[in-house]
């Protein structure tokens, strides 16, 4: 197949080499020497080689799994021996920046952080920005539903796109559709976003941008325990305030953080932007809604903004470095009344291994995302998967229980398979009938969503 491969894309676009994203259970597999396998990966450089790719894997009945910048973390890139990767690094054009209508059109390669440096120059922003915005592709973030600490301002991935520009898995180009919204017929754009690449191949996005904010303000508030927190979160987002950022770290967290608090005290960085009038009069507000906590000043919110990064793909390498040791993160999202059950019963279930933090953002009217991390560390490489597993297992199994969603942005991948059916209910057959109707020989992301049907 490989000389097929070149005669599309050119002998230097093919290439034979191990691939996968940062899964942690991966990196500890992969460092008790179970290697992933050498696959060939594809870097095609147009809508038709994409399609020609598409084609001929069908007609080999070949998996192929799309790669953008590799940063996900629940192993929905992890394709098997025989299988292909289209690497989709060539695809980095922004096409257009349209400052009148507030539009960008730009390719799936792009880089998340490019992007945005590019729409600052602009006076613009995309306000999506993920921890990991550094080594995100545009496809990548469309393909996995992210969300990203200005969410609650700006919305998710999903609220950005206005349509997307895909190859299915037949070769044919789905181009985009006319903005900013239509009524003929239901957006089918947004069976893309999430989809893990397992219905097609985005190779463009149509997104919304936003005026750079006049200017900013960000503080620190001290809250005596984690529901008076909660509930100054609630409020904030019920009065119809709109936060550039608002993140709750519990006590745990908090410590963790270096920040020097009382025992006990959780700490709420929360930032208000807009016109110089707007931002100084909704961080007022937010002061009112905060009245029970102890204020701290600007310092919080500029120390954030510093470690904003912080958690990128080489920090989780060099902790999972060491034999025996786990790192991960699982983020959850429910209703406000059930946000401090949710905390309770899923810290006691990561916290095999001592290490259990958390924190809430990406507050909505309706609940918040609650961003959970746990470590650890056994004798043996089995205890420690083991030791993992458990982990999941009791936050996936609490989540449902109480009707939490299973994650709110890191999507499904491996990690999560076994539980999505559990998530989705009946709309499991709905995916299944789409991903058969888009997909009818199997050949896109077997990881993707809880895998082939």
């Amino acid at each position: 197949m490989r000389a097929e491969l070149e005669k599309i894309v050119g002998a230097t676009a093919v290439d034979e080499r191990r691939v996968r994203d940062l899964w942690p259970l991966a990196i500890m597999e992969e460092r008790a020497g179970n290697t992933p396998p050498r696959v060939l990966v594809v870097r095609p450089s147009g809508r038709e080689q994409v399609a020609a790719v598409l084609r001929l894997a069908a007609a080999n009945h070949v998996a192929i799994t799309p790669m953008g910048g590799g940063s996900g973390v629940c192993g929905a890139l992890a394709p098997a021996a025989g299988e292909l990767v289209l690497d989709m690094g060539a695809f980095d054009r922004v096409l257009e920046v349209d400052e009148t209508n507030l539009v960008c059109r730009c390719e799936a390669g792009v880089n998340g952080y490019a992007l945005e440096q590019q729409l600052n120059a602009r006076g613009l922003t995309l306000g999506h920005f993920p921890s990991s915005l550094p080594g995100t592709t545009v496809g990548g973030l469309v393909a996995t539903r992210s969300s990203g600490q200005q969410s609650s301002r700006y919305g998710s991935i999903e609220d950005m796109v206005i349509s997307l520009a895909v190859v299915l898995p037949d070769g044919t180009f789905a181009a985009p559709r006319p903005g900013p919204r239509s009524a003929a017929g239901p957006a089918l754009h947004d069976l893309f976003i999430g989809a893990e690449g397992g219905l097609g191949v985005v190779i463009g996005a149509v997104l919304r941008v936003h005026r750079l904010p006049e200017s900013t303000v960000g503080r620190g508030y001290a809250f005596r325990d984690l529901r008076a927190g909660l509930d100054c979160m609630r409020a904030v987002m019920q009065a119809g305030i709109r936060p550039l950022v608002m993140r709750l770290y519990d006590a745990e967290d908090t410590a963790f953080g270096g920040y020097d608090l009382s025992d006990g005290e959780c700490l709420l960085v929360v930032a208000t932007c807009g016109l110089n009038a707007v931002a100084a009069a909704e961080a007022s507000a937010v002061e009112a809604f905060a009245r029970e906590a102890r204020h701290l000043g600007e310092a919080p919110w500029e120390r954030w903004l510093r470690h904003r990064f912080d958690l990128s793909a080489e920090r989780l390498k060099a902790f999972l470095e060491p034999p025996g040791a786990y790192l991960d993160t699982i983020e959850l999202a429910a209703a406000w009344t059930v946000l401090p059950e949710l905390h309770e019963r899923v810290k006691r279930a990561i916290a095999v291994g001592g290490l259990a933090l958390c924190h809430f953002s990406h507050a909505y009217e309706q609940g918040s995302c609650a961003y959970f991390s746990f470590g650890g560390s056994g004798d043996t490489e089995d205890e420690a998967r083991a030791a993992y597993g458990r982990a999941w297992e009791g936050a996936m199994t609490t989540a449902l229980e109480l009707g939490a969603t299973i994650t709110h942005h890191h999507g499904v991948g491996q990690v999560r398979a076994r539980w999505v059916a559990d998530e989705m209910g009946g709309w499991m057959r709905v995916w299944r009938a789409l991903k058969d109707g888009i997909d009818p020989g199997g050949i896109m992301n077997p990881r993707a969503v809880g895998g082939r049907s």
